[in-house]
C-alpha cells in the first residue's frame, strides 16, 4: 500500500480495503497546511493515518515547505515525532 498526492483533491490519499485514509491539504509557495484527516471506523487505531501524515511531512521536506499544523491529529503527530519540529512554521 502506498500513499498518493492526489493533487487535484489536493490530499494524500491511501486505500485500505477499498477504504481511502486521507489527509487534506492546501498548498502554496512556502507552506502546506494540514488541516483535516479521515480513518474509517475500522481501520482507526492501525497507524494508517500516521502513514499518510508522514507522506505528507516527507513531500514537505522535499519541496522546501514549512507544514501548517492545523487538524488535532497533524498537531498530535507533531508532538510524538520530534524529528519534523524544524519545518514547523510558527
Amino acid at each position: 500500500m502506498s500513499v498518493i498526492n492526489d493533487k487535484n483533491e489536493n490530499r494524500f490519499v491511501l486505500n485500505v480495503d477499498g477504504n481511502e485514509v486521507y489527509v487534506l491539504y492546501a498548498e502554496n509557495k512556502t507552506t502546506l497546511e494540514l488541516f483535516s484527516t479521515y480513518t474509517p471506523p475500522a481501520h482507526r487505531g492501525k497507524g494508517f493515518a500516521e502513514k499518510v501524515v508522514r507522506s505528507a511531512f516527507d513531500y514537505a521536506i522535499k519541496n522546501n515547505l514549512s507544514i501548517i499544523p492545523t487538524c488535532w491529529y497533524v498537531k498530535k503527530f507533531v508532538a510524538n515525532n520530534s524529528e519534523y519540529q524544524n519545518i514547523i512554521k510558527q
